[in-house]
């Protein structure tokens, strides 16, 4: 199957209802697995939503559905330089907003584990 931004209703709905920090537990062990540390995660997480770590903990604390999570985030606008495969999903495709926002996010903590440097992850050089 080649990638796709096509969702499905039940997906999106999937993704919306899913706690960040359920998730989030999983990112930190992704990255740190691979050489990374949680602050570096904590960075790049804050370079997309600009939520930082304080913010991270009291969504994770309440329990935020990614809906709630990036409900209260400002992405930052080069978030749309994010570009790649991502679950079987093309990130710059995927037509539902919070979706390709969850996406993005997912696409980032994948670079993190990969070893990009942090500016190229950000976008910055």
């Amino acid at each position: 199957m080649a990638a796709t931004g096509k969702t499905t209703p039940e997906h999106d709905a999937r993704i919306a209802s899913m706690s960040f920090g359920a998730v989030y537990p999983h990112y930190v062990t992704k990255v740190v697995s691979k050489g990374r540390t949680e602050q570096e995660l904590q960075t790049v997480i804050g370079w997309l939503t600009g939520i930082e770590e304080a913010g991270l903990r009291q969504a994770i604390d309440d329990e935020l559905s990614f809906e709630a999570f990036f409900a209260n985030a400002e992405l930052n606008p080069k978030a749309a330089l994010v570009k790649g495969v991502i679950c079987g999903y093309r990130v710059e495709a995927i037509e539902t907003p919070l979706t390709r926002q969850v996406r993005i996010l997912d696409k980032l903590v994948d670079e993190l584990a990969r070893g990009r440097p942090i500016d190229k992850i950000l976008r910055t050089g």
